[in-house]
């Protein structure tokens, strides 16, 4: 029979447990032991940690200053992060300066980290105005670094994915089932008697004492009706608890650890949510905050989300919250429910709607992806109160942003010392219109400084405003691209450098040094008879007619090994010669607008189905 009509179905309907018939799936030997499973396992375990009001945290630590301070860090007259201290006061972001200190008068207002003109680091100046200044968040950035590399020491086993400056998502099923099978050793062998071999159930687990693990969010949603119980003690009965249950426990228990490291080290508290998939750890790090770690068993899921506001889940907001709200006369989860998938949902929304189903019954299957330490790409920008008018004007503002460039690089090279951009990018744009760029190859140089950066950011700005008279200029970014590092086993950057200087030693031996130094062994010019041997460990370069050599402790190696160790010495020589004509300007560099005029750009087809609702406004 035909479906029926989208426009008939109006109102909520009833709901039903089959909405959630996944959340005690039979958990057997094979799924214990099983290296894997991925998302499909059973026993997976997910943590969102986000630090507390990160911003005011990280300046509160900066001053020294007692945890119960009513702190707010502005930028310019706006607030961009509330203490939870200051929030008892009912300020809000939401609220200018004034008027918070009105609501607190001892109030503490530190504004943002600024850049301005010739100073090669941000600072916390008295003088800032935003015709001059440039907001810095390289402090939150640095903290937010020390927050992970704790996070990867004291779970190693893990995968952590950083989703934002203060937050991280941790994928803790290894490390909970390593700990699980110490603690249950029995669990490590599939039984003699067991009915259906590996895939036969496991036995019943044991009771969990959570007490001392976090806060549980309750089987039972506020409101609905329910006979009186304990639950703790009723929980811990051994048909109700699953073995997912003390999978969460435990990595309840690694959370805590962390969390407690965290704050002896740094200073900052963190609040954290535990489940089942990222979606729901989420979702439950705000069910006690500040300073607090929830736990969101799979029976408390369907209680948890049914009355919860759907258009304040994340995605499920702005307009497709909307036309979900209008079209079916819904304001929870639990009443969007009883859409149906096949003949309401994806008629309506199409075959992404899936999606959306899904979310609403807890249902998310994305990876936590550990994502590289290396970032291939930096900017910084300003949009500017007061337009560019003048081409030397222009050069105020390259150079400020020049030293956030070159404070963000010299940062990331302490942790990945070859770490190198192979081009500079200056965007430009005049009031509304398309932005316009020019870009250039990025030579190496010794040192990381301003002055580089500046130099080669205003040789673009001069080539993208050429002779124009009428500049006027709103928004300025400088940013560094192709952003990569040497191979393992290579060189640094500094040592292509250090080999420049060794270079320009003299061939042939003083006859007043005639004993030659290990340190210059690869400039050694020896007998005619040695020169078989020379040409297994060292090679004379055909530019510079210089003889490089192997290390000492490299001299051992295999026959192969050492093959490959001297070709990665010749690649490397030649990278430097390569860096040499950047430097000197010896190769040719392309350099021109990567935009088109919007007349000219190819128009793709228009976004259907659910894709419609992110579109750019």
């Amino acid at each position: 029979s035909p479906s029926k009509p989208i426009s008939a179905w109006k109102g909520k309907g009833k709901i039903t447990n089959q909405d959630y018939d996944d959340l005690r799936p039979t958990i057997t030997y094979r799924h214990i032991l099983s290296q894997n499973l991925g998302v499909r396992d059973p026993l997976r375990v997910i943590a969102l940690c986000d630090s507390d009001a990160f911003y005011a945290a990280c300046e509160r630590v900066r001053l020294g200053l007692d945890p119960s301070a009513p702190l707010v860090v502005q930028q310019w007259e706006s607030l961009i992060a509330v203490s939870y201290p200051a929030r008892k006061y009912g300020i809000s972001r939401m609220d200018k300066v004034k008027d918070a200190k009105k609501k607190c008068p001892n109030l503490v207002t530190v504004h943002v980290a600024t850049y301005k003109e010739g100073e090669g680091e941000p600072g916390y100046w008295e003088d800032i105005d935003t015709r001059t200044h440039k907001v810095s968040l390289d402090l939150y950035r640095r903290e937010s670094s020390k927050i992970i590399n704790i996070m990867k020491q004291s779970v190693p086993s893990g995968e952590i994915e950083k989703a934002s400056i203060d937050e991280a998502f941790l994928d803790l099923s290894k490390p909970v089932r390593e700990r699980l099978l110490e603690r249950h050793p029995y669990l490590a062998k599939v039984p003699d008697d067991a009915p259906e071999g590996a895939d036969s159930p496991l036995p019943p687990p044991p009771p969990i004492d959570w007490s001392q693990l976090g806060e549980l969010v309750t089987l039972t949603a506020q409101g609905e009706e329910s006979e009186p119980q304990d639950e703790t003690s009723n929980y811990e009965n051994d048909h109700l608890t699953s073995w997912h249950d003390v999978a969460l426990s435990i990595g309840a228990e690694l959370i805590a650890k962390l969390r407690e490291e965290i704050f002896r080290q740094l200073g900052y508290t963190m609040s954290a949510g535990i489940a089942r998939n990222k979606f729901l750890a989420k979702l439950c790090a705000s069910y006690k905050k500040p300073n607090s770690q929830s736990i969101l068993r799979n029976d408390a899921i369907p209680s948890y989300l049914r009355p919860m506001p759907f258009q304040k889940i994340r995605f499920l907001g702005g307009k497709l919250g909307d036309a979900l709200a209008k079209e079916y006369d819904v304001s929870t989860v639990g009443d969007l429910l009883a859409v149906s998938l096949v003949d309401e949902m994806q008629n309506k929304f199409g075959e992404n709607a899936l999606w959306v189903y899904e979310l609403l019954r807890g249902i998310d299957g994305s990876e936590v992806k550990e994502r590289s330490a290396l970032f291939k790409s930096m900017l910084a920008s300003k949009n500017l109160p007061k337009p560019i008018t003048a081409l030397n004007d222009g050069q105020h503002w390259i150079r400020v942003l020049a030293a956030e460039l070159a404070l963000r690089l010299k940062d990331a090279r302490e942790e990945v010392p070859t770490l190198w951009p192979k081009t500079i990018v200056l965007h430009a744009r005049k009031g509304y219109e398309t932005s316009r760029s020019k870009q250039a190859a990025f030579p190496f140089t010794r040192d990381v400084s301003v002055d580089a950066i500046a130099s080669a950011g205003n040789k673009l700005w001069k080539e993208l405003m050429g002779g124009s008279a009428n500049i006027n200029v709103t928004s300025v970014q400088l940013a560094f691209t192709g952003i990569e590092a040497t191979e393992t086993g290579q060189q640094s950057i500094d040592a292509f450098f250090t080999t420049k200087d060794v270079q320009r030693q003299p061939l042939k031996r003083s006859r007043d040094n005639e004993k030659l130094s290990p340190k210059r062994a690869e400039c050694d010019v020896r007998d005619v008879q040695e020169k078989k041997e020379r040409s297994r460990t060292s090679f004379v370069c055909d530019r510079c007619q210089i003889r490089l050599a192997l290390r000492d402790d490299q001299l051992d190696l295999s026959d192969d090994e050492r093959a490959r160790a001297l070709a990665t010495l010749r690649q490397e020589h030649q990278d430097f010669h390569f860096a040499q004509d950047l430097e000197d300007g010896s190769l040719p560099q392309k350099t021109g607008s990567t935009s088109r005029p919007a007349s000219k750009r190819g128009r793709g087809a228009e976004p259907r189905g659910i894709a419609r609702f992110f579109g750019k406004k």
